[in-house]
């Protein structure tokens, strides 16, 4: 366990201590080795905490179903993608493949809930990452395959990994309660709908930012990395799509608010975190309305990411002199900023919200070199669901979504010098802004027991892939096969 393992293991350790004494007026040693996935000899001694009464449940108080250890899902993903041929008149270190590829990637998880407290819960996710992206995962701004988050290019090794390592603690506002079923990182039971909600550990920011009904997740909805989060926004992420931090938050069924502080990487879709905060951090703040309760959903939010990048024209400026192509990363300095905004709406039409639109828009200022998500500097998204009860295929949908990317001009002048970055790079540049269109139908096979299976033919079109309208267009077409539990 390194320094910085170590620190997070004692900053969450303090903080269950601080919330027992608050919670009940008392602390006692118990020892709860491995509860968050530590090995024996890091075991810590924890607090042993009040579990809710039969009494209290009986009454509708806010309560989870279980108070052990339980394994709260499981999944299992593989994708298969077909990349086609594209015009390819010349190319660069990051383009994609003129002759097409073929690639599939396999994702498994499991994902364990504990319920300390009737307001304290743990959780420990672990998954394992196999195969690769098309065309190595590079050369479009909207990748095509969102599991792949750049494992499938960046060399890490195919293993078991934790993925989520977390505390969350609530507390209550008011009595009215809502109704949990059992799912990945919720254990079943009853929440508080108005409450104040605090989450400290290893998390991914998409967990509680930038959440929409219709495009959330890559492996149950679309693909393309334009869709399931808004592109423009640089979220805090190691190369897993994976960070520490702490995020503070308001939620009633009207509105929510909150904000999270997270470990930037140290460079460029870098797997290590750099550290301390007040060296390099990003800042998150989302506003969520939700006026008429089952109506139109809106998100506003706004970031803002400290950390050693580099700035477009300062590598342009120092290329120009030495006369060679610019380098972003030998440009990287401590404390550069970068900030965003992003616009997220889901408007439910019928079928208890199955069938409904939504859009998302999202700028960021385009002027420090894209960091940890992927190199889009402007987007615009928006697409629709339509749930399968009109054809007599209740639990299936069929989905699609137009997406339109672009760059700052900082950002299109550094790839036009032949600039490079983690994602794009053809060497030069025609620029015109990256189209994509994508549509896929979720067939839902069944459920077996607890086990839902899933079958998902998708198509994807890309006109001007990489923001180069000298390439393309190209097609992907793909085959995605999902196990739930």
């Amino acid at each position: 366990m390194n320094k910085r393992e170590k620190f997070y293991v004692a900053l969450q350790v303090a903080v269950m201590t601080l919330i027992a004494a608050v919670d009940c007026g008392k602390v006692s040693a118990a020892d709860t080795s491995g509860a968050l996935g530590l090995p024996r000899e890091d075991a810590v001694p924890v607090p042993s905490l009040p579990q809710a009464s039969a009494e209290d449940k009986e009454a509708g108080l806010p309560g989870p179903s279980s108070d052990w250890p339980q394994l709260v899902g499981a999944q299992y993903t593989w994708i298969r993608q077909f990349q086609s041929s594209l015009s390819s008149p010349y190319q660069g270190p990051n383009s994609l493949n003129p002759d097409g590829d073929a690639e599939s990637t396999h994702t498994v998880g499991v994902y364990f809930g504990w319920a300390v407290s009737r307001n304290l819960q743990a959780y420990l996710d672990i998954e394992k990452f196999m195969g690769a992206g098309v065309s190595n995962a590079v050369g479009m701004g909207g990748l095509s395959n969102g599991d792949v988050v750049r494992q499938g290019g960046a060399g890490l090794r195919k293993r078991p990994y934790v993925a989520r390592r977390y505390l969350r603690y609530m507390v209550p506002l008011g009595d009215q309660v809502t109704e949990l079923e059992r799912s990945q990182d919720q254990i079943a039971g009853k929440e508080a709908a108005r409450r104040l909600e605090f989450k400290l550990g290893t998390m991914a920011l998409s967990d509680d930012f930038d959440k929409n009904r219709y495009a959330n997740t890559t492996r149950t909805q679309f693909m393309n990395w334009a869709l399931w989060n808004n592109a423009a926004w640089d979220f805090a992420a190691d190369t897993r799509g994976y960070t520490n931090g702490l995020v503070a938050g308001y939620v009633s069924p009207q509105w929510s608010l909150k904000a999270g502080l997270f470990q930037m990487p140290a460079q460029a879709n870098g797997q290590d975190l750099d550290a301390p905060l007040r060296k390099a951090r990003g800042e998150n703040v989302e506003l969520t309305l939700a006026p008429n309760g089952a109506g139109a959903v809106i998100r506003l939010l706004a970031y803002r990411n400290v950390a050693r990048m580099g700035i477009y024209r300062d590598a342009l400026a120092v290329a120009a002199a030495a006369g060679m192509a610019p380098d972003i990363a030998a440009q990287d300095r401590d404390g550069r900023k970068k900030y965003g905004f992003g616009l997220n709406i889901e408007q439910p039409l019928a079928d208890a919200g199955e069938t409904g639109l939504f859009l998302r828009a999202g700028w960021n200022d385009g002027k420090t070199e894209t960091f940890a998500f992927t190199e889009v500097d402007r987007t615009l998204t928006f697409g629709a669901q339509i749930a399968g009860s009109h054809w007599g295929r209740e639990s299936d949908r069929l989905a699609a979504a137009i997406a339109v990317n672009g760059l700052s001009a900082d950002h299109k002048d550094y790839l036009a010098a032949g600039g490079a970055g983690f994602m794009l790079g053809d060497g030069r540049i025609n620029y015109d802004s990256e189209q994509i269109f994508e549509a896929y139908y979720r067939v839902q096979i069944g459920k077996y027991g607890a086990i839902s299976i899933q079958l998902s033919p998708d198509f994807q079109y890309v006109r001007n892939p990489g923001y180069n309208s000298d390439r393309g267009p190209v097609r992907v077409a793909s085959f995605r096969l999902h196990l739930e539990y």
